[in-house]
């Protein structure tokens, strides 16, 4: 097996906060010890509910962030700790396009200096070269030539993140994390915007981390998907496999309440009660069972760990472990009987 582009272990990024209580120090639990891996030319879904981690864990993997503890092997090499010097020709492989198509654009550069300021930093040609990479770009992501002395303001929402897109481009990385790229454009806009990130995947090798929390668009566009949770990954599989066969009771519950475009379709919500805990005082044990129809005193007292439950299909659930041990025993006693 050939190892993966990016391997990331035991990741954490813990915020401090002050209590109201004496100003004493607490933690914020932002991310809580995911383990992930994402191969060449791949696309990772990353979904969950708003406040589970999903962009605290993107900005770590593009080292926007620092993380508090663990992993970030990538080309297998661990970049966790990497100062700001050593990390800047790995910033050329790592690249992100980020939620707002606005905010995420000096609206005081032109469409052209916004493209080349990276080039310019990394130190790539000269200024003809440079020029040439530019429309090379926005030929790249559908816009025109003329597009180059334009300033942002100037563009509808779809073509700023095409500029957005464009810029992630510019110094050729190997992986590009996708943070809700779409969320903040129209449906019919969201799909140009998808067909163009799976045409630039299949003509340059890219490797995605898609972040969401559209079921639909995760589903279209992902080789695999990885379910968040408080801070943690609670379910990981093949994007087909989890659709139809989901293991952990969140996600059980996130696809249950996926619309069926199927009108003859017939379909039960999991209506999950209560609200997500507070990462800086998250549940003991396994952090969704203050949620959990399925909720057993032990899960309070062990935190389960992320295991294959069938190849390829890992889920974070005692309950599954249990499920489990009862079919082996089923199985070893039908053997038995039969001889």
């Amino acid at each position: 097996m050939t190892a993966p582009l990016l391997d990331v272990k035991g990741l954490k990024r813990h915020f401090p906060t002050e209590s109201p209580l004496f100003g004493a120090k607490r933690f914020v639990k932002a991310v809580d010890g995911v383990d992930l891996a994402i191969g060449k030319g791949e696309t990772l879904g990353l979904v969950g509910e708003s406040g589970c981690g999903k962009s605290t864990l993107g900005r770590l993997i593009a080292r926007l962030d620092e993380p508090t503890a663990g992993e970030i092997v990538f080309e297998g090499r661990d970049i966790a700790r990497l100062d700001d010097r050593a990390l800047l020709p790995v910033r050329q492989s790592i690249q992100m396009i980020f939620q707002n198509p606005f905010a995420s654009l000096n609206p005081r550069m032109t469409v052209g200096a916004i493209l080349e300021e990276p080039l310019i930093i990394h130190g790539k040609g000269d200024r003809s070269k440079r020029r040439r990479r530019v429309m090379d770009l926005l030929g790249q992501v559908g816009l025109r030539p003329d597009h180059v002395d334009r300033y942002p303001h100037e563009f509808s929402g779809g073509q700023r993140q095409r500029i957005g897109i464009a810029r992630a481009l510019a110094l050729e990385p190997d992986l590009i994390v996708c943070d809700e790229p779409v969320s903040a454009l129209d449906v019919s806009i969201q799909a140009q915007i998808i067909n163009l990130l799976q045409r630039l995947q299949r003509e340059l090798g890219l490797s995605y981390l898609f972040i969401s929390h559209d079921l639909s668009v995760v589903e279209h566009i992902s080789d695999r998907v990885a379910v968040m949770y408080l801070g943690r990954i609670v379910e990981e599989a093949d994007a087909v496999e989890m659709y139809r066969r989901p293991l952990h009771p969140y996600t059980e519950a996130l696809l249950s309440a996926h619309p069926e475009p199927d009108p003859l379709a017939v379909s039960r919500e999991i209506i999950l009660e209560g609200g997500v805990p507070s990462p800086v005082n998250p549940p003991a044990g396994c952090h969704f069972t203050t949620r959990c129809p399925y909720v057993q005193p032990r899960c309070s007292e062990t935190t389960p760990p992320l295991v294959d439950h069938h190849p390829g299909h890992k889920a974070r659930c005692l309950r599954l472990d249990e499920i489990e041990g009862n079919r082996l025993t089923e199985g070893a006693r039908t053997v038995e009987h039969k001889s």
